[in-house]
């Protein structure tokens, strides 16, 4: 359950359990996101509704959401459904999705390496597991053009098995260049596929539980 911190102009709502230190908040707008403060750490009121509003974008986990109350435009979809492959982490998310068992979001870091506590979200546990996949995938041959990944795209972690996603999006490699682009993919989320970051059935014979 997300903690919200509620200010005149903004209500910050975050949740820990999704949350992956990626510190765009607390370099972005260090007045608002202050871990070293007393008491409470983020202050809804130190700054602009805009510049909490551009934190909430840069967070790749979507464990920071604002929701404004001054008028302004609030958080949008995306308009290009993607998804990025971070190196040795999970997969980053960003698109109208619907996640199984969770609800609608527009941002989420998805485990796979298959050491998560906190499935289908990562929580880091790719860094203590040691898990070791390239972010840097060669590009293929792409027959959609960029505004044809539109549309709602749900996700479904299948027990035992791979991450699901239904709907055109683009998959990029961890530094932003354009993979492929699909209108539907099994991604492992076990971390032994030989096909990275897609699924090749290799969690069967890994016994992967999820």
């Amino acid at each position: 359950m997300a903690r919200s911190y509620e200010g005149a102009d903004v209500i910050i709502r975050f949740d820990g359990k999704r949350c992956i230190h990626a510190r765009r908040c607390v370099t972005g707008a260090p007045r608002a996101f202050n871990p070293d403060a007393e008491g409470d750490w983020i202050d809804p009121d130190a700054e602009s509704a805009e510049a909490v509003l551009r934190i909430a974008y840069a967070c790749p986990s979507g464990a920071i959401t604002v929701e404004r109350k001054d008028g302004g435009v609030g958080e949008e979809a995306p308009r290009v459904n993607q998804v990025a492959v971070l190196e040795n982490g999970p997969l980053a998310a960003r698109a109208a999705m619907e996640i199984e068992g969770y609800g609608a979001v527009t941002r989420a870091t998805l485990c796979r390496c298959g050491l998560s506590k906190n499935k289908p979200f990562c929580d880091n546990s790719h860094i203590e597991g040691g898990f070791v996949a390239t972010g840097e995938l060669p590009s293929k041959e792409m027959e959609m053009s960029i505004p044809d990944l539109v549309g709602t795209v749900t996700v479904t972690p299948h027990q035992d098995g791979p991450l699901q996603m239904k709907g055109a999006l683009e998959v990029q490699t961890g530094t932003g260049r354009a993979v492929t682009r699909v209108k539907g993919a099994f991604f492992c989320r076990c971390g032994q596929s030989g096909n990275k970051p897609f699924c090749d059935g290799s969690h069967k014979a890994a016994g992967f539980k999820s």
